[in-house]
């Protein structure tokens, strides 16, 4: 049986433009990819930073319960007055205790509402890749529907998008 080869030429063969645009929709990729992960890292970032500060706002009632404490010990010691000079003793130290904590609130409270912080940068920073990687998915999809329509219009725009994308991504590297 003999075979039969149909030898199909392809209709775009001598396209210049084509080539070029799948080039640029593989660099678009490409630099999609980048954003995706630096996104999704950024993200985790976030979650982290939010976590960390919520375990220092933790620590911290628990120092202002304790600093609470004694205040209400030393008062309740007061109120007693049976023997002085123990009493002044253990006032003395549920004051000293009272200051200690009031001291160590202070410094937890700084570092809470410097993972605040953080997170709030992190958070900004996810912002600027999401809102670049929506533009440069919508730059890759513009640009490959050259391929179906062969319309010059579709990769202008997306590499309109692409690079609009792009600015966002590198500021959000920036930040």
């Amino acid at each position: 049986m003999a075979e039969v080869e149909i030898h199909a030429g392809h209709p775009h063969e001598g396209d210049e433009l084509g080539k070029k645009v799948g080039v640029m929709v593989g660099v678009i990729g490409i630099v999609l990819a980048v954003v995706t992960i630096a996104s999704h890292r950024e993200h985790t970032a976030a979650v982290v930073f939010k976590t960390e500060a919520n375990d220092q706002w933790a620590f911290y009632q628990a120092k202002k319960i304790r600093e609470h404490e004694s205040v209400v010990g030393s008062i309740l010691l007061e109120a007693l007055d049976t023997d002085a000079p123990r009493i002044k003793a253990g006032i003395g130290k549920l004051l000293a205790d009272r200051d200690k904590y009031a001291r160590e609130a202070g410094e937890i409270q700084k570092a809470a509402e410097e993972k605040e912080s953080a997170t709030g940068r992190a958070e900004a920073r996810a912002l600027r890749f999401d809102l670049g990687e929506g533009l440069l998915e919508l730059g890759l999809v513009l640009s490959s529907l050259y391929f179906l329509s062969r319309k010059r219009l579709f990769p202008v725009v997306g590499v309109v998008a692409a690079l609009a994308g792009t600015v966002l991504a590198a500021l959000g590297f920036l930040m």
